[in-house]
């Protein structure tokens, strides 16, 4: 066991022994999208012969390193150049698992997030080793492609027969799944308790997951963690990206981009995005094929009525994009498109809701409400509407990092969920006080009792019911977790009947 090989559909691969477990790192999913393959669906991997050295990450999905940089730096760190390779040959998996036996264990597929741009499996606050060792969990995560190249929609220009398709990323984490579906049994891992989880654009991926026939059957349970579904383009609206990405690489067909450069992407990708909208330009787009509807109107048809569903959201969500630059100020047009005449009275009781009153700090959670605390709600209702099961949080810690000006932020859970508070990143976002820990041994704990067995309450924790529509029951994950109702309630209701629009 200490080479930790195992057969897979595929060929033999060769992880390693981390005390108690095995890793695997940089198992392919998938052929390398090169060449031909650009912007269309994967493909499954070519088998091989012999035995496959597993023991490395693969690299990242082609990113604009400067975008991963900035997030870091506009909160007082130093701007690092991320030294990780990247490579359009990135769809590979990793693996955690306590023993590759065929014990069946719970498996938790983990989708990273970063606005459908950066990002990887290989970021070090997602390592697996805790799951594993600490709740005998067979942790996964992948890779998927980013941008233009996992986002672009170029079946309109290409025409009805071609093979091009505007939902790539989504179909790798697609692929990703049958991939586990297919081989985690010979890893312990059980095939028939799958977990998806997801933070951010990770979240908003299993949102659109829930709504795409191909992906139905292929998990039983949901964490949606600060992402769900918001506002999405159609299959008209993004392709003007793609007529605006063909129109500045000087092109006039489709098929001529197999061939661009990767560099001359990746240096028109900034500039798509803020001409369409930042994260709206590579997003999944509502296709009328992989993505028939919107994901709410999947669900409400009840495509995912078995799936188990928890999710929430950071209480501070918008503050880390608003010291990125990205929303300090109020957003006038923005705040008439969303509410027309009652637009300054809703703001109004966002700054009365608060005890500084601070107009400024209630557009940003007016702004976090917007984009991911109602689309995680219209979730949750419509799941509940189905009668699945669902579980809803808000996490309150706030972090005493750069003065507290993070507040609960965006991201802030993550190292809290994954029990990985020590590396570098963590530290840099909730500082050093020993007092971290407790809290992450209880999230770490209740999201492992979900991934188990489909119900986070621990004995631990206040009672923590199942979220309906009447007491919309609320787990609060602070120094001491407590239990809501319909938190904010009077500021979440005046976001009935209203239509999530993006910023752009």
């Amino acid at each position: 066991m200490s080479e930790c090989i195992v057969e897979t559909r595929y060929g033999k691969v060769q992880g390693y022994q981390q005390g108690a477990i095995c890793v695997w790192k940089g198992i392919p999913f998938a052929r390398p999208p090169l060449g031909a393959r650009r912007f269309r669906p994967p493909e499954p991997p070519e088998p091989w012969t012999g035995v496959r050295p597993t023991t490395a990450f693969s690299p990242m999905a082609p990113q604009v390193a400067e975008m991963g940089a900035s997030m870091v730096g506009a909160i007082g760190a130093e701007r690092v150049v991320d030294p990780r390779p990247i490579s359009e040959d990135c769809l590979y998996l990793n693996i955690w698992s306590p023993a590759a036996d065929e014990g069946k264990r719970p498996v938790m597929v983990y989708i990273h997030g970063g606005a459908f741009t950066i990002g990887s499996a290989s970021d070090p606050w997602y390592d697996g080793t805790s799951f594993a060792e600490r709740h005998n969990i067979v942790v996964v995560s992948l890779n998927y492609r980013l941008g233009i190249l996992g986002f672009v929609y170029l079946k309109e220009l290409a025409g009805a027969g071609s093979s091009y398709s505007g939902n790539c990323g989504l179909l790798d984490q697609i692929a990703a799944l049958r991939w586990v579906r297919e081989n985690i049994a010979a890893f312990g891992g059980d095939p028939e308790n799958v977990t998806v989880m997801g933070e951010s654009a990770g979240a908003m991926s299993i949102a659109a997951l829930l709504g795409m026939p191909a992906a139905r059957g292929l998990f039983q349970r949901a964490i949606l963690q600060s992402g769900a579904a918001g506002d999405l383009p159609t299959g008209a609206e993004a392709t003007r990206v793609a007529q605006a990405l063909l129109s500045k690489l000087g092109l006039s067909q489709v098929e001529a981009l197999a061939e661009v450069p990767l560099e001359a992407l990746l240096k028109v990708q900034p500039e798509l995005g803020q001409e369409f909208g930042g994260v709206r330009a590579f997003s999944p787009v509502i296709d009328g094929e992989t993505l028939p509807r919107h994901p709410l109107e999947m669900l409400a048809q009840g495509l995912a009525r078995d799936v188990t569903v928890l999710a929430g959201t950071n209480r501070d969500e918008w503050r880390l994009f608003a010291l990125m630059g990205g929303g300090a100020q109020i957003n006038e047009a923005l705040l008439r498109r969303l509410f027309g005449d009652a637009a300054q009275q809703v703001l109004a009781r966002y700054t009365e809701a608060r005890e500084d009153h601070s107009p400024e700090l209630a557009w940003i959670d007016l702004m976090g409400d917007l984009v991911f605390r109602i689309p995680a709600l219209r979730l949750a209702e419509a799941q509940v509407r189905q009668g699945a099961p669902v579980w809803v949080y808000r996490f309150d810690w706030k972090s005493p990092a750069f003065g507290g000006a993070l507040g609960a932020a965006h991201a802030m859970d993550i190292p809290f969920v994954f029990n990985t508070l020590d590396v570098g990143l963590s530290r840099l976002f909730t500082g050093t006080a020993p007092s971290r820990q407790t809290l992450a041994d209880l999230m770490h704990a209740a999201w492992a009792a979900f991934i188990r067995d489909g119900n986070p309450h621990l004995p631990a924790l206040p009672a923590w019911p199942r979220y309906d529509l009447e007491r919309r029951a609320t787990l609060i994950w602070d120094e001491v977790p407590s239990l809501a109702e319909d938190p904010q309630g009077e500021l979440r209701a005046l976001w009935e009947g209203v239509r999530l629009i993006s910023e752009a």
